[in-house]
């Protein structure tokens, strides 16, 4: 009965309008599933529930209409299947990615499993606030990383060797941000327009542009909804493991400081931000080079 009873308070349980009827949340990082699990979530519906799935804006799938007295036969059948119950109340919810370098001609980083390995450390951990967490390979962001309680964002920082420019003119056809322009035949890079795309690294049809600095933005306090917020730069990582301890240290400083019901948006002062920003960056943030005398 205490099992049940945990079960039903589970986050991915979400009482329906109709309080007769529940929804259940799916838990899948970045969103990916296998075929076969599809099929097996198609299967799970059509016994459980109301034979539809509903895709959400988190990439998690969610299965309407379920009669609570089947949720422990729903767990078992979702645990067998690789999507177990997942969250949506004062939790870390399902960790969003854009498909990254694996299948977008704009990513700068692999994101799928640098995902799952958030998913692994703190998916789940409950919190005084729901805390969301995307990753861009990208600075221009599909799943919009800088509206989220943490962002991931990988950029690209390009490197311009002075006499090797063609003119050729392509990387300032591609760039998005106008940040490039042709003065006396060699393009000119606009440092203040330029958001580290790296889409004039993969365009530069000689490869004379290079990575200078391939690095993971992390920031902290975006918000959706009706009043929407651009999260805080908190630091910036070089390494997969950094984003994954860098996010770990976010959670356990929300889990330690933040008031409940309230965005953490709505409260980065109040819970001492700067403080813990400069304590990350301190020990996360790149070293600068001490020059020999």
């Amino acid at each position: 009965m205490m099992q049940d009873q945990t079960l039903y308070s589970r986050g991915g349980v979400i009482t329906e309008r109709n309080a007769d009827y529940a929804t259940v949340r799916v838990r899948i990082p970045a969103g990916v599933l296998s075929a076969a699990q599809i099929k097996q979530l198609a299967k799970i519906s059509e016994k459980f529930g109301d034979g539809s799935l509903h895709l959400t804006m988190r990439q998690a799938v969610e299965i309407p209409h379920i009669n609570p007295d089947n949720l422990p036969k729903v767990a078992k059948a979702l645990d067998k299947n690789g999507t177990p119950i997942g969250a949506e109340y004062n939790e870390v919810v399902n960790i969003m990615a854009c498909p990254g370098i694996e299948r977008c001609k704009y990513a700068n980083c692999e994101t799928i499993n640098l995902a799952r390995k958030i998913d692994e450390r703190v998916f789940g951990k409950e919190l005084p606030i729901r805390l969301r967490i995307a990753i861009s390979g990208c600075t221009y962001m599909c799943n919009s990383p800088l509206l989220n309680d943490i962002g991931i964002i990988s950029r690209i920082r390009p490197l311009r060797t002075p006499g090797l420019c063609t003119g050729c003119g392509t990387c300032a056809e591609y760039c998005k941000q106008c940040a490039i322009t042709l003065k006396n035949g060699v393009s000119v890079l606009d440092e203040e327009k330029c958001v580290q795309c790296g889409i004039c690294i993969h365009s530069c049809p000689y490869h004379l542009l290079k990575s200078e600095y391939a690095h993971y933005q992390i920031t902290v306090g975006g918000r959706r909804g009706a009043s929407p917020a651009i999260g805080k730069e908190l630091v910036t990582v070089e390494t997969e493991e950094e984003v994954v301890e860098v996010v770990d240290r976010i959670v356990y400083w929300v889990y330690r400081n933040a008031w409940s019901d309230r965005r953490l948006a709505d409260q980065m002062d109040e819970i001492g931000y700067d403080a813990f920003a400069e304590k990350i960056q301190s020990e996360f943030g790149p070293k600068e080079l001490v020059a020999e005398e």
